[in-house]
């Protein structure tokens, strides 16, 4: 019963954080299901990893990271925490 009340308790505490960021806004140019190259120029989501993801996400975030499109995707995520980008990029990629 314990193992049932936290697997419920850490659901919840991932869809908050995973509802911080909004993915609506990520899916207009990258596709429902992440496959698309955003604007014809970026990665394939859905190939990257977890870890690939969220590396991005942070480095976009703090100017580290990205081609073209860098300004863009800067713009999307400096809003959010970095903990906010690791909590969502495990909800995508693979």
């Amino acid at each position: 019963m314990k193992k049932i009340v936290l697997s419920i308790v850490a659901l919840g505490a991932i869809t908050a954080l995973m509802a911080a960021v909004n993915a609506g806004a990520c899916q207009g140019c990258h596709g429902q299901d992440w496959s698309k190259a955003a604007l014809g120029k970026s990665k394939n989501v859905s190939e990257m990893t977890h870890t690939d993801i969220a590396t991005a996400l942070i480095g976009y975030k703090a100017g580290t990271y990205g081609g073209p499109m860098a300004g863009l995707m800067k713009g999307q995520v400096a809003k959010y925490s970095d903990a906010d980008l690791e909590a969502f990029a495990q909800t995508i990629g693979k």
